[in-house]
């Protein structure tokens, strides 16, 4: 909603108003009634014009009460022949309906309102040194419609920050949960520090970055201005999806791969449950799987390290779903496409980076990661599938039900 704000004479702003389309065509003011039906103007109901312009000695004897019903029943509206103070009453009015307001002024008397404002727009060209210092953005080309390219690309930082944040956070969970079946069920470890280092500061830092350099949604401009004190850049909606669902599922994903890997190797799921205590001990070199088959210790430790590097590679697996669907908060996948080159070089880079640790060469010795049977890489596909498919099923509720408890729950 656009409201104009100027020291011109009441004919002269409404004649302007119209001109630029602040006024609709076909809208009236009470005045436009009153002459249309040839009746006095107080017998007009103000209430039946959607359109109205306030002379600035009329607004100097309005009480809050009054100025806020015209904010709210009147949807075009044109003050005339303001003073600064009042400008700055008119500011205030809207911020009481909750609306997010965003002044544009090139005076020194335009000062008091662009600094009251959430959002202080002064003319870059034309504008004085004064309201430049006391605005939050200043238009270079003096351009009215450049607000709008600069309101969705706030809103683009804001979404990428967003999604970038989600992506990483999301991994924390597969990270994380290894340690705690560790120390809860005493199991053999499924993840080492060094392969989670390897995550945090190698394959995850592309993807990661990558985000930012996402286009922006098709639906960017028609969303509601945010709830600053409400949406916040990590909110607890963004926690519960990056932790509680795609985490979730990428640790299974994980754990399927760490518990496939020692099934293979003779230690079914259900005997590992309490044996760290002996699977750890240096001098125990007979201890016995499932089979009946006695390990050393030596060998204990490498289908360890074994696990260690599956369940890395897992993360990395699934983190190519998280990516990918990260892309988006509302929208399709397949609506937004895959044009960003620099993430479609993240997902190379991060399994060319997995592929690296796990095959190259003295690797056994210097992080303890062992090379992989192609099949183990396989392991975490139906979790990635999974993911992508659980979370285009979320944003095609989103989108069908918007409003509904999905929304409140889960969009971020």
């Amino acid at each position: 909603q656009v409201i104009m704000v100027t020291g011109d004479h009441p004919i002269t702003a409404k004649a302007i108003a119209k001109g630029v389309g602040i006024i609709s065509e076909g809208n009236e003011t009470v005045e436009d009634i009153a002459a249309r039906l040839n009746i006095p103007v107080s017998q007009v109901n103000p209430r039946d014009a959607k359109a109205c312009v306030v002379h600035g000695s009329d607004l100097k004897d309005m009480t809050e009460i009054q100025l806020d019903d015209i904010l709210k029943n009147h949807t075009e509206i044109v003050f005339a022949r303001t003073s600064p103070q009042q400008k700055l009453i008119i500011v205030e009015g809207c911020q009481r309906q909750g609306a997010i307001v965003a002044v544009t002024g090139d005076g020194v008397n335009d000062s008091p309102a662009l600094k009251k404002a959430d959002i202080g727009i002064a003319m870059g060209i034309a504008g004085s040194d004064v309201s430049k210092q006391a605005a939050d953005m200043i238009l270079l080309d003096d351009n009215f419609a450049s607000i709008v390219t600069g309101v969705e690309e706030g809103r683009l930082i804001f979404d990428n920050l967003k999604k970038s944040i989600a992506y990483t956070l999301t991994s924390n969970i597969p990270e994380i949960t290894p340690f705690l079946f560790f120390i809860l069920c005493n199991i053999p470890l499924p993840l080492g520090t060094v392969t989670i280092l390897c995550i945090d500061l190698g394959t995850d830092m592309v993807p990661a970055i990558s985000l930012a350099y996402e286009a922006a949604e098709s639906d960017i401009m028609k969303r509601q201005p945010r709830n600053a004190r409400v949406d916040k850049l990590v909110n607890e909606r963004l926690i519960s999806i990056a932790y509680g669902q795609i985490g979730m599922i990428q640790a299974l994903g994980g754990f399927f791969s760490y518990f496939v890997i020692l099934a293979e190797n003779g230690f079914l799921p259900w005997n590992l449950i309490g044996i760290r205590i002996n699977w750890d001990d240096k001098s125990l070199n007979d201890l016995e799987d499932s089979y009946g088959q006695e390990w050393t210790y030596e060998q204990r430790k490498i289908v360890e390290y074994t696990c260690h590097t599956s369940f890395f590679v897992s993360i990395v697996v699934v983190q190519w779903a998280d990516l990918i669907i990260c892309k988006t908060r509302r929208n399709s996948v397949f609506q937004q496409g895959m044009k960003n080159k620099v993430l479609i070089f993240g997902l190379f880079e991060e399994t060319a980076l997995a592929a690296f640790l796990s095959y190259c060469p003295g690797m056994d010795v210097a992080l303890r990661m062992y090379p992989l049977k192609p099949s183990w890489w396989f392991c975490a596909f139906p979790y990635s599938l999974l993911i992508f498919v659980y979370d285009e099923v979320r944003k095609f509720i989103l989108r069908r039900h918007p409003g509904g408890w999905v929304e409140r729950e889960t969009y971020y």
